[in-house]
């Protein structure tokens, strides 16, 4: 059984289609981020199990889904749960880590239209992608929001952002690692109607995520 973590702050629209997409042999752990909009009742629902996360952040909410997967040493993914990604494709980020061709696995977005992912952000996305190649040596070029690693191996590496720069952290840390890192092509779709993005949504949510993540490299 593989875990897949689905960070969440009100994305109980989505879910649905989400979570009866799932492939056999995954498992749903909602990480409830504060939602107010039945998000948990949703994912219990369709079978997921929910953790309850009391401190905001996109980083806290994947720590907490990430501690709460099995067994220690299993695979566990992550993905956005505002219907941007298809389940269906988890098996290629979790395949080659199971396979132990890698040590994490990222996935590089290719939208399927042009509104799956506004200029600002795919700008932002870009910037942020060349300085971590710069810096790490990592053949990357997407801070993507659907990865997969060992649970222990992500544990391991003792990151602390609980925010958004949460994604660049771990890239920075697996480089430093020496951990073999692949990148995949995955599809990135429009999210779905009634969410909302908390980053690429606005302009302001961009520039919050880019300034989280600067921080990340300046350290």
């Amino acid at each position: 059984m593989t875990d897949v973590v689905l960070p969440c702050l009100n994305e109980a629209p989505a879910l649905p289609r989400l979570l009866s997409r799932l492939p056999g042999g995954y498992r749903a752990i909602v990480a409830d981020n504060g939602s107010t909009d039945g998000t948990a009742d949703v994912a219990r629902a369709f079978g997921a199990t929910v953790v309850t996360v009391p401190e905001p952040g996109y980083g806290a909410a994947v720590h907490a889904g990430i501690l709460a997967a099995a067994p220690a040493d299993g695979v566990v993914c992550v993905m956005d749960a505002d219907g941007s990604f298809d389940p269906a494709e988890l098996p290629l980020v979790a395949d080659p880590v199971r396979a132990g061709r890698a040590r994490l696995v990222v996935a590089r977005r290719r939208p399927v239209t042009r509104r799956a992912w506004p200029p600002h952000a795919r700008i932002g996305n870009a910037v942020l992608a060349h300085r971590v190649r710069r810096s790490t040596g990592l053949d990357v070029h997407d801070i993507g929001p659907m990865r997969a690693a060992r649970r222990d191996d992500l544990l391991a590496l003792d990151l602390r952002d609980r925010r958004f720069g949460y994604p660049l952290e771990l890239l920075v840390a697996a480089g430093r690692a020496g951990w073999t890192v692949t990148e995949v092509d995955v599809a990135y779709h429009p999210r779905a109607a009634g969410t909302r993005s908390k980053v690429t949504g606005t302009v302001r949510g961009t520039v919050r995520a880019i300034r989280d993540m600067s921080a990340v490299l300046a350290r």
